[in-house]
């Protein structure tokens, strides 16, 4: 039996490269939520277009995760 340390190599380090990005994508998304809940609590006419972009943001964050998630289920799959 032979091992392709190499390839192994290669497969650990993306697939930690990778797991870091997802987390730090769904941990970006919920700082934005709360930035997003601190301004609607604020109330002012500036603090409801901030977060309406926290908002936006948050979405394309956890988007960015599902995105992952999903494309890590279809390699499994097929």
């Amino acid at each position: 039996m032979k091992i392709n340390w190499s390839a192994l190599g290669q497969t650990a380090g993306i697939s930690f490269l990778v797991t870091v990005a997802v987390v730090a994508a769904f941990a970006l998304g919920t700082m934005a939520l709360a930035r997003r809940e601190a301004a609607v609590a604020a109330g002012s006419g500036s603090g409801a277009g901030r977060g309406t972009l926290a908002l936006a943001g948050a979405g394309v964050c956890f988007a960015a995760c599902a995105a992952a998630v999903g494309y890590g289920l279809n390699l499994i799959a097929g």
